[in-house]
């Protein structure tokens, strides 16, 4: 009888210590039992084992036998080996929550944290989620805010340029054109010099007015106003290749500006940074919108942190609902594409 109730309360403690692990480890239930309750049953158990087991075959001498030792040994590793898989499983998703709030960054919007784990881990992963949608659409709106004042100091500033230092330097060269018609021959020269210097000043600031305030893009449409742009930075040292469609799928004038205000911003930096001598400037529908795409054959970004120019770019993206990815061109040089989602797609 003793055998018999020995060998009975083995199998009673090993289908225990069976059902409890498959409790602790089961799939099923890692997002159902919380993680306290996973680690409190598990060294229950161990407890339960333990107590079980001296209470019946396993017993402990004094002096201690070597059997009994390698019983008690066996018995707190398998417990420490139950216990570190338990916590390696309840808090891995607790480290890959960690990696993504490392990496989140609001100007590439998306990236969510995978909800999994306890349910102690998967409400934290869920309530990071949910303040990362938050914050995303409160950059978002915050940046529509300043883009739009922005590009309202924008406008005034092109204004006063052209109204009112346009027009004293507009006066100004017909004064120096009275001079050069009074002025001794030996003077006519310098005073020659003055009008040229002051006729490129004028010419200068109206460039400057016209980048500040695209008038051709409100006048004359979006492809017509990417034309004029790739030829106002050719003419400036710059051969910029252009290949606008004509067809565009219709876009709301913010979504126009957007467009025109990456492009210009890509071409800018090019021509300041980049070190290239050629640039290619294309727009046109594609499968599930339109895009833009600029590539030149400069030196490349390397690792150099993005600038305010690509930022600013990121945050107009966001504002129309756009995809902006910078990379190496092939061969040799930076290639950025904006890809606008439009509602019936390219047609």
């Amino acid at each position: 009888m003793g055998v018999s109730t020995d060998g009975q309360r083995r199998r009673r403690a090993e289908r225990l210590v069976r059902a409890l692990l498959s409790a602790t480890t089961g799939r099923g239930l890692r997002t159902r039992v919380s993680l306290f309750w996973r680690i409190f049953s598990l060294n229950a158990l161990g407890l339960l084992v333990a107590t079980a087991l001296l209470l019946g075959p396993v017993t402990v001498s004094t002096p201690v036998l070597p059997g009994e030792v390698l019983v008690v040994v066996c018995g707190l590793a398998a417990l420490l080996a139950v216990n570190a898989a338990v916590l390696r499983v309840g808090l891995a998703p607790l480290g890959r929550l960690g990696r993504a709030m490392a990496t989140a960054d609001l100007l590439r919007p998306g990236a969510r944290a995978e909800v999994s784990g306890p349910v102690e881990t998967a409400v934290l992963i869920t309530t990071y989620n949910t303040m990362l949608d938050r914050l995303e659409t409160e950059r978002a709106t915050s940046a529509a805010r300043a883009l739009s004042a922005q590009e309202r100091e924008r406008h005034r500033i092109a204004r006063e340029l052209h109204d009112e230092v346009g027009q004293t330097l507009t006066a100004v060269l017909l004064q120096l054109k009275r001079v050069a018609d009074r002025a001794p021959e030996e003077l006519r020269q310098e005073v020659g010099q003055a009008q040229d210097a002051t006729r490129a000043g004028l010419d200068e600031i109206r460039r400057i007015a016209r980048r500040l305030r695209p008038g051709v893009l409100e006048e004359l449409g979006l492809a017509s106003a990417l034309r004029a742009l790739a030829g106002e930075f050719t003419a400036h040292g710059l051969t910029v290749r252009h290949d606008v469609k004509g067809e565009l799928p219709a876009l709301d004038e913010e979504t126009e500006l957007v467009v025109y205000r990456v492009a210009q911003e890509a071409l800018t930096n090019t021509a300041r940074h980049s070190g290239a001598d050629r640039a290619e400037l294309r727009f046109g529908p594609v499968a599930d919108g339109v895009e833009l795409h600029v590539r030149d054959n400069g030196k490349g970004l390397g690792r150099a942190p993005e600038g305010a120019g690509i930022g600013g770019m990121r945050e107009r993206a966001l504002l129309v609902g756009a995809a902006l990815t910078l990379s190496p061109a092939p061969g040799q040089g930076t290639e950025i594409r904006l890809r606008i989602p439009t509602a019936g797609g390219a047609r």
